[in-house]
C-alpha cells in the first residue's frame, strides 16, 4: 500500500468516526428534546404527554407509548430527567387505556372546543372549526388546559368535602 493510499484510508476512517460521533450526538439531542417536551406537556392532558391527537385508537396509543418509551428509557439515556419523563409517559398511557379516564378527558377536550366556538361566535359548520388553522388549534389547547384545571379543582373540592364528612362521621361514632 502506498503512502497516498494509506493517507486516504486514514482520512476515510476519520470521516466515518466523525460521522458516527455526530449521529450519536444527534440521537442524544433527540432524546433530550423529547424528554423536555414530555416534561413541559400539561400533566392532566395525557394526549399531550404522548403527543397524540384526541380520539386515536388504542392500538395507536400502544404504538406511540412503545416508540417514546424506547427513546427516553432511563437505561438508554444519560439525561437526569429521563426517569421523571418516563414515569409521566407511563402514567399518560395508563390513563388513556382506562376507558373511564379517557372518556372524561375526551369530554373535557370536547367541552373546551364548544366553549371556544361560543366565545368566537362561530358555528360547528364554520370553516375555521371544520378545518382549524394553527391559531384555532393553539387556542383550543389553551382552553382545554383551563377546562382540565377546572375539572381537577372540582374533583379535589369534592374529595375534600367527602373526607371532611367522613371525619365528622368518625368523630360522631367515637363520641357515642
Amino acid at each position: 500500500m502506498t503512502t497516498l493510499e494509506q493517507l486516504s484510508a486514514e482520512e476515510a476512517n476519520d470521516e466515518l468516526a466523525a460521522l458516527d460521533a455526530l449521529e450519536k450526538e444527534a440521537s442524544e439531542f433527540n432524546k433530550d428534546a423529547e424528554i423536555d417536551r414530555i416534561l413541559k406537556a400539561f400533566r392532566l392532558d395525557a394526549y399531550a404527554v404522548l403527543n397524540l391527537q384526541p380520539g386515536v385508537p388504542d392500538s395507536q396509543i400502544k404504538i406511540q407509548y412503545r416508540k417514546l418509551s424506547l427513546l427516553i428509557h432511563p437505561d438508554k439515556t444519560s439525561n437526569p430527567s429521563a426517569p421523571n419523563a418516563f414515569d409521566r409517559l407511563k402514567k399518560a398511557q395508563t390513563e388513556l387505556m382506562d376507558p373511564k379516564h379517557r372518556t372524561h378527558l375526551d369530554e373535557c377536550i370536547s367541552d373546551a372546543r364548544m366553549l371556544l366556538i361560543r366565545e368566537r361566535k362561530l358555528t360547528v359548520d364554520s370553516a375555521e372549526v371544520k378545518e382549524p388553522n394553527k391559531e384555532f388549534i393553539e387556542a383550543w389547547r389553551k382552553k382545554t388546559v383551563e377546562v382540565l384545571v377546572d375539572a381537577e379543582a372540582r374533583r379535589r373540592k369534592q374529595l375534600k368535602a367527602q373526607l371532611q364528612e367522613e371525619g365528622r362521621e368518625q368523630r360522631k361514632q367515637d363520641e357515642e
